[in-house]
């Protein structure tokens, strides 16, 4: 089965049980500050999980466009990836656990779908905890769903260790649980469904050995779909209370499910990546294989950094596609060290200069015909990664071998010398970040790559090769600069729901006032860019290139301020796009809407003065706000500023 075809299936299974379809929203999330990038189908529902009415209805289904970066150093074995595509169905307080579970079934099992043997599927569900009851609705379910098509049944029982018969799996709530960090937040079971290959695909023999289980890391369970069931609301005494309105959120990966369906045992066998893997594994000549390695560590290393570089380039191409620009923050700091790692190994491999556009193009010829942007954005997207390329080339041999002296000088330690000046410290390496551009991540994995070669004979001595001691120290050097490294940032790709707090609702209408106040002082040429909101602060960034006078950020304080002190309505109107563009709305979001489009109008009929499409939260009145203060305005990009501003 190919991509297309599974995202065709997909869209029309659900279509004929009543959902309708919503397009793929960006990488970079609009209501979550929690995250970066997209992680999961669930972030742009944010306000419709929490109770607002989707225009879409209660049934709702895409294909979701995903980054996660979590997992960046799993990348390169059989079933990682730092972009995916997530197809989901939701119920927004529609159908629950029996519908969701055997809708899941037919679409995995019945040969008019995907037709999967049954006997290859075991699941896992909520074992139950002081905060809630083991989910015996969903077990009840999967009991009927495998008893139906002639399977027996065998809950999973730790003191009879039936692991090899049982097919459902109660697993504790760090396994089977959605429910973000938040203080207060839907939360609930889910449902895990794996696929069993019936042997080990990491290792050559499973660590776990006969308690071999859905969850193990030897990569005989692909976990495929996740069923997740909203029922609790999380208070802030930490009490798990039944809500009155339930929600269903799933999750199936595109990758991992062709590859099953396909018999791939990795999924870079499957048609979205293993063009793109032939294009990197075309540029590698006979003399390209690591210089320093054995042979059979060449091989090894060989493979896993072609991997490396096709799923980095995929997913840096998606990434500017959506607007994130290579730098040394956020978004930017996460698209620059995908690029940088797979150029350096690129590098390893003795790739020719210049050889991450070929592999550019192929992605976009893969994905331009589901995702048609892709062609319209192909010059940005290429120029970017090219400038990219050239400017990490120029210093990169320079770094590596700045790396290759360090790895030597701690060769040569002894370890009886009490002073220790031989270890690898923070400081170097944060000035190989800082003088060739090295990310701290991409330098530990240089130095690992180089320890195992027979030549240089290193032994990374956790005493003296502490990455924990090293991050720590790389930190404090880059606070120094102000930057931001990936320890700092790293609270960021936790997921689940934003902040839904009083506080965050009120800067998310007070982002409204702000951009419409924008507008008015220094012209119609600035629209959004993006924006952050926590309980604390209001993040908000916007197209412009020359820093704001000190009377222009007056005037625009000044502005939202009066319409706080007007004590404007905030109404909120559902109507098709079309409709919403007539009006002037202001629309930067507008294509992850559909058919129809929520807009938000701050003023009365005679006098309106924000009109914006937006999925929401928001307060009912101005006059709920408080004072507004811009307390820094700054550069964010090349030709966008950031402003940061509070309420007071």
């Amino acid at each position: 089965m190919t991509s297309k075809e599974l995202r065709k299936k997909y869209i029309e299974f659900f279509k004929l049980k009543g959902h309708r379809e919503i397009p793929s929203a960006s990488l970079v999330p609009e209501n979550d500050p929690t995250v970066l990038f997209t992680t999961a189908g669930m972030h742009p529902l944010v306000p419709y999980l929490m109770g607002e009415n989707h225009p879409a209805g209660k049934r709702i289904v895409n294909v979701q466009k995903c980054v996660r970066t979590g997992d960046i150093d799993d990348v390169g074995d059989s079933t990682h990836n730092t972009f995916f595509e997530m197809l989901g169905n939701w119920s927004l307080g529609d159908y629950f656990k029996e519908d969701s579970i055997k809708w899941s079934w037919e679409f995995l099992t019945d040969k008019k779908w995907l037709g999967i043997d049954p006997e290859k599927i075991k699941v896992t569900v909520f074992e139950g905890d002081n905060d809630a009851p083991r989910d015996k609705e969903s077990i009840k379910v999967w009991q009927e769903c495998f008893e139906k098509s002639g399977i027996s049944v065998e809950v999973y029982d730790k003191q009879k260790k039936n692991n090899e018969t049982a097919r459902i799996f109660p697993l504790p709530k760090e396994d089977n649980w959605w429910g973000p960090a938040g203080k207060t937040c839907p939360c609930g079971p889910d449902t895990e469904i794996f696929i069993d290959l019936d042997k080990p695909v990491n290792f050559e023999k499973c660590p776990s050995g006969d308690d071999c289980k859905p969850g193990c890391h030897c990569g005989r369970y692909v976990e495929i779909w996740n069923n997740v069931f909203m029922e609790y609301n999380k208070t802030v005494n930490g009490k798990y209370v039944p809500l009155a309105k339930k929600n269903v959120d799933t999750g199936m990966g595109l990758e991992r499910t062709l590859a099953v369906l396909n018999g791939f045992d990795n999924v870079y066998e499957t048609d979205v990546l293993k063009p793109i893997v032939k294009k990197v594994q075309i540029q590698i000549t006979d003399e390209s294989l690591i210089p320093i390695l054995s042979q059979k560590a060449r091989e090894i290393e060989e493979i896993k950094s072609v991997k490396i570089i096709a799923d980095h380039i995929r997913t840096s191409v998606f990434m500017i596609y959506d607007g994130v620009i290579p730098s040394n923050l956020d978004r930017g700091y996460i698209v620059r060290r995908l690029l940088r790692r797979a150029i350096r190994h690129g590098n390893l491999l003795r790739l020719p200069n210049g050889f991450l556009l070929p592999i550019v193009e192929t992605v976009i010829e893969i994905y331009k015909e589901f995702y048609p942007e892709l062609e319209k954005n192909r010059d940005k997207i290429l120029e970017e990664i090219k400038k990219e390329e050239e400017k990490f080339g120029k210093t990169l041999n320079q770094g590596a071998r700045e790396l290759i002296r360090l790895v030597l000088r701690m060769k040569n330690f002894d370890s009886n010398n009490q002073e220790k000046i031989n270890i690898i410290t923070g400081k170097d390496l944060f000035y190989v970040f800082s003088t060739f551009g090295f990310p701290l991540e991409l330098s530990f994995e240089s130095i690992e790559i180089m320890a195992i070669s027979p030549e240089l004979k290193i032994k990374l001595d956790k005493e003296f090769y502490n990455k924990e001691r090293i991050t720590k120290e790389f930190n404090k050097e880059l606070k120094k600069h102000q930057e931001k490294s990936r320890t700092a940032s790293a609270g960021k790709f936790k997921g689940g729901l934003a902040d839904a707090s009083e506080e965050t609702t009120k800067l998310h209408t007070t982002a409204h006032l702000l951009l419409e106040s924008l507008r008015r002082v220094l012209g119609d040429h600035i629209f959004q860019k993006g924006s952050n909101i926590n309980a604390e602060r209001l993040r908000f960034d916007f197209s412009h290139s020359e820093k704001l006078m000190d009377e222009e950020k007056q005037k625009i304080e000044n502005l939202v301020n009066e319409q706080i002190q007007k004590k404007l309505p905030v109404n909120c109107k559902e109507m098709s796009l079309e409709e919403a563009k007539k009006i002037n709305a202001m629309g930067v979001f507008e294509n992850k809407y559909g058919e129809k489009v929520k807009v938000y109008t701050i003023g009365k009929d005679d006098d309106i003065f924000s009109k914006e499409i937006c999925g929401g939260p928001h307060i009912k009145n101005t006059s709920e706000l408080g004072k507004f203060r811009i307390k820094k305005e700054q550069s964010s990009s090349a030709g966008v500023r950031r402003i940061k501003a509070v309420l007071e």
